[in-house]
């Protein structure tokens, strides 16, 4: 069936049947992006079962920003950006930060660097330990396996045939290179594969692209992998242009949503026409994203009651945990150094390469993570300071995987046109900030090797050695940004700020489930795309109870 505009879908017909006037479906998926492609091409391989697709934003296809991967920054702030900011805090000198969020199909895998890395198998342990039973590692492999076409076929780690083509690059930067070899020079270990049995190390990035024969790095974005082959079906329907205000609950299950057709696209929610409403008979799967699912349950009355009762929203349900446990992993932009001969076209995503180690504060796994870029990196407050001059520039930027503080999301208004604040509370937990200030100094003596001084005439920002703690810290401050890696806040869990089980249903309600990044509970020490996807897969699995593993 061909993608509609919320217009068309409001005047069209009923899909199955209608059921107090209104269209019906028996899955409404609230969200085309990252997790509502894996989801709208799972539930809807059933061809007795109808699927709507509601998304905001618009199509993907044609946008040559999206698909080629050289050109992915230029997606940020545009009109494929929701355009979200974080809230103000005194630990990042009370600067705004922004939270880049796709508002397309394909969501933020559309926009994104398309780095494809998932961490530890620790980090999923953790989540079962936390309460999100049987979401440990080992159960985890097989969907990450699943979502898999790995350019090195299957093994133990890795999957192939997946909808996700994941590739390395055909013909890497010098600058990516000179990192695994920079590493091999202090001692660490260079990786063959970063998703391989170890990620202490250095290796080449995986992405989720591939290289065309003419040798240019597209985009594989959840739209492209998953939505796009089943688009044909007719029991799908994805309609573009179509803003989500609420869940209608029917006593305790969810029985519809109300949507508006946007008039514009562009950053933020945009205009909006009058008020339409889709039936789901089945149920209603919340795949909007970390931003906008607590915030979309939160304008349903789910959620706290003293902070929907604050905005004048009335409480339908329940549910303290709502907004709660924002995590994020900051990053820093960044550390950029002169190079000593023009650094070239761009390649691939303008990157190449990684590296992870552990500060010392780590508790067994790498918690610091660095990529090179093949430009400079450095935000206007690190302008001022370090003016970044004329010449060729590179960044080798650090971030902290290992982050411990927790932040939260909150509705200013019962307004939806009013942006939610979104705090992610970096540097709450003073260990984060020392780990991070552990990482700027370990990525000076990374360019003080041989590798790089054959390509680097020096730093320039910082312009030389931050000699104290007290420096380093600072600095940290000041250099923050995001890798725009939210999620938490619908965590999985029993505890009383748990928002659904381990079955991802909505503790208390019937007929409603997240299946995005907010049910992560504890922050993977990595790109949070490929954990979004495995989540989204078992998800499927688990709401129509339809095994796709192999050999099941």
């Amino acid at each position: 069936m061909p993608i509609l505009d919320a217009a068309e879908l409001a005047a069209g017909p009923a899909h199955s049947g209608a059921v107090a006037g209104a269209p019906s479906y028996d899955y409404v998926i609230v969200g085309g992006g990252a997790a509502g492609c894996v989801l709208a091409a799972r539930l809807s391989e059933d061809p007795g079962v109808s699927v709507l697709v509601l998304e905001a934003g618009p199509a993907h296809a044609g946008v040559a920003e999206i698909l080629d991967a050289s050109l992915w920054v230029s997606l940020l702030r545009g009109p494929y950006d929701w355009g979200y900011d974080y809230a103000p805090a005194p630990h990042v000198d009370g600067r705004v930060i922004a939270i880049p969020r796709g508002r397309v199909l394909g969501g933020s895998s559309s926009i994104n660097a398309m780095m494809w890395y998932r961490g530890h198998p620790r980090d999923y342990d953790l989540w079962a330990e936390s309460g999100a039973t049987g979401w440990d590692y080992e159960t985890l492999l097989p969907y990450f396996r699943l979502v898999e076409d790995w350019e090195g076929g299957a093994s133990k780690e890795r999957g192939a045939g997946g909808p996700m083509r994941v590739e390395r690059s055909r013909n890497p930067h010098p600058l990516a290179t000179a990192m695994l070899e920079a590493a091999g020079e202090l001692g660490m270990p260079v990786l063959d594969d970063p998703n391989g049995p170890s990620n202490h190390g250095a290796g080449y990035a995986n992405f989720n692209a591939t290289t065309t024969p003419e040798g240019r790095m597209e985009r594989w974005s959840t739209a492209r992998g998953y939505l796009e082959p089943a688009l044909a079906r007719p029991n799908l329907t994805v309609a573009t242009g179509a803003q989500v205000l609420r869940v209608v609950l029917e006593g305790s299950r969810a029985a519809a949503v109300a949507y508006a057709g946007t008039r514009a696209a562009g950053s933020g929610s945009g205009s909006a026409s009058a008020e339409s409403v889709v039936r789901a008979e089945r149920g209603v799967v919340m795949a909007a994203g970390a931003i906008d699912t607590p915030r979309l349950l939160m304008f349903s009355g789910i959620g706290d009651p003293a902070e929907l009762s604050a905005v004048g929203i009335g409480v339908a349900h329940a549910l303290p945990g709502v907004g709660r446990n924002y995590q994020d992993h900051p990053l820093l932009q960044g550390m950029t150094f002169r190079a000593k001969e023009p650094l070239g076209p761009v390649r691939d995503n303008g990157g190449g390469s990684m590296v992870n180690w552990m500060s010392s504060h780590a508790d067994g796994r790498p918690d610091l993570h660095a990529f090179v870029a093949q430009g400079p990196q450095a935000n206007p407050g690190l302008q001022q300071l370090y003016p970044l001059g004329d010449g060729p520039l590179f960044a080798v930027s650090p971030g902290l995987m290992g982050t411990r503080s927790v932040g939260w999301l909150k509705l200013r208004s019962a307004d939806p046109s009013v942006p939610a604040e979104v705090q992610p509370n970096f540097y709450a937990e003073p260990e984060d900030l020392d780990a991070l200030a552990d990482g700027v100094e370990a990525v000076l003596e990374l360019l003080s090797t041989s590798a790089y001084r054959e390509l680097s005439e020096g730093p320039v920002v910082p312009s030389a050695r931050l000699i104290t703690a007290r420096e380093r810290r600072q600095f940290v401050r000041t250099a923050t940004e995001t890798f725009f890696h939210s999620c938490g806040t619908a965590k999985m869990g029993t505890d009383e700020e748990a928002v659904v089980g381990p079955d991802l249903a909505v503790h208390g309600l019937e007929g409603l489930w997240v299946a995005d990044a907010s049910v992560i509970p504890v922050i993977p020490s990595c790109n949070t795309l490929p954990v979004v996807l495995a989540v989204a897969e078992r998800a499927a699995e688990l709401i129509d109870g339809r095994s796709r593993l192999p050999g099941d």
